[in-house]
């Protein structure tokens, strides 16, 4: 059957293994819950007509062996009422419906091959919409927690390079205090070298000679007395 060949990878699929190897599940559920939900009502059509297909095929059967038995039949009262011309032509007629049981037989069975096939095809995509219906909100939650987490992460990425650059200007503040820390000390240590040459020149500079002037003025008092 058609349908059976354009279908048979359904039947052999796995929605697990595919979803791993996708590289957005997300966006693959939805589209394969697309195909699927296409794809049920074909096989929904196609599979009432090989199920008719079956029971047409069993009715068909059921006919042919109820010809055989009412053949059989006849041809027992046959012999019993001594008439075995009769008898042989029931069993002749036994004996064509027999060969007819043999074909029905096979176009049967295969007919109730193909409407199984074609229902475990129907049922495998009834399930597959299910499972995927109820690990379609599973996974869109998944899909935004990770995303939220990647964010984060970005997040935290950049506090590690503020951090990086927090770290560098601490250790560019620390030169520079230590720098100004020893301008201020060679400031120091300049101006002490100035005020003890300064003091040592004060030393002789600023003699006082007021003693000596009035000692002078008393002498000269005395001597014009």
């Amino acid at each position: 059957m058609g349908i059976l060949s354009r279908f048979k990878d359904i039947m052999s699929s796995n929605i697990n293994a595919m979803l791993d190897k996708a590289e957005n599940p997300e966006k693959m559920i939805d589209q394969y819950l697309r195909d699927l939900n296409s794809d049920l009502g074909k096989v929904k059509a196609e599979t009432a007509s090989i199920m008719a297909e079956e029971k047409r095929a069993k009715r068909q059967l059921d006919e042919c062996r109820e010809e055989i038995a009412k053949m059989e039949k006849y041809a027992v009262k046959a012999l019993e009422a001594g008439n075995e011309d009769d008898a042989r032509k029931f069993l002749e007629k036994k004996a064509e419906f027999t060969k007819k049981e043999s074909e029905l037989t096979k176009a049967y069975e295969l007919a109730a091959s193909n409407s199984t096939r074609m229902r475990q095809m129907h049922d495998k995509l009834v399930s597959d919409i299910d499972e995927l219906e109820s690990r379609r909100a599973m996974l869109k939650g998944k899909m935004a927690v990770a995303r939220t987490q990647d964010r984060i992460n970005k997040i935290g990425s950049s506090i590690d390079d503020s951090s990086k650059s927090i770290s560098a200007f601490d250790r560019m503040e620390e030169r520079v205090n230590k720098a100004l820390d020893e301008a201020e000390a060679m400031a120091e240590l300049n101006d002490g070298k100035k005020d003890d040459i300064e003091e040592l020149a004060a030393k002789y500079d600023d003699v006082d000679t007021s003693i000596d002037d009035e000692l002078e003025a008393l002498k000269a008092k005395l001597k014009n007395n």
